[in-house]
């Protein structure tokens, strides 16, 4: 499988069989434009930087919500969380896919708000690589994000996302990776935007990804 951060919570995830892109954004986010093909999308919530479903080409499926979803012979469970820590008051819904792509386990976290409960992580348990916003303000900061992959038993590779880069404006309100890095062990530069990985070389202990956007 291969792992593309096009930027924000967009990536492009290549399987031997399926292409799955994850929360495309708009205009309005400066990274590269999340046009390329897929087979299918996933959308965490219903805001302009990440469901921006038709600037992804080809006619993929698209998964939304909570529940199990089957799209181009892939299961998609959605677990339903919010985007803040009001139980949605201030920004709604989020939705945290998990779905298996040539026998990788993964998770895309979307503008999870809040930190997990027992029973949610518990539906996380298999996990092996996870998409995590890091930045704060609209998502977890930095030291939740630490706290929820400590509670991932599973938990091979942790790729951030969702943080404060060199293409962002300076009144986007988010941090920088450093303060997630900064805290956690086994921090890899891949100095790519892209990783290939697979089930038979996962890392024997967790560590974190940092990718270059697009």
């Amino acid at each position: 499988m291969k792992i593309t951060w096009i930027g924000h919570s967009c990536f492009l995830i290549e399987g031997r069989d399926v292409r799955v892109i994850t929360d495309p954004y708009d205009e309005h986010i400066p990274y590269k434009a999340p046009s390329f093909p897929a087979d299918v999308i996933t959308v965490s919530h219903e805001h302009f930087d990440h469901n921006a479903v038709g600037r992804v080409l080809d006619s993929p499926q698209i998964v939304r919500g909570p529940g199990k979803h089957m799209a181009h012979g892939i299961e998609f469970n959605g677990m339903a969380t919010f985007h803040d820590e009001e139980q949605g008051k201030k920004r709604g819904e989020n939705t945290v896919f998990t779905f298996t792509i040539d026998g990788v386990t993964l998770a895309h976290f979307g503008d999870l708000g809040h930190v997990l409960n027992a029973e949610q992580l518990a539906q996380l348990k298999d996990v092996e690589v996870a998409l995590i916003p890091v930045g704060g303000y609209f998502t977890i900061d930095a030291n939740q994000a630490a706290q929820i992959v400590a509670k991932l038993p599973a938990i091979k590779v942790v790729i951030p996302m969702h943080y404060k880069t060199d293409i962002l404006g300076p009144d986007f309100p988010i941090d920088p990776v450093e303060k997630f890095t900064s805290q956690m062990q086994n921090t890899v530069e891949i100095g790519s935007a892209e990783v290939t990985l697979t089930a038979s070389t996962l890392p024997a202990h967790p560590e974190v990804w940092i990718l270059n956007y697009a």
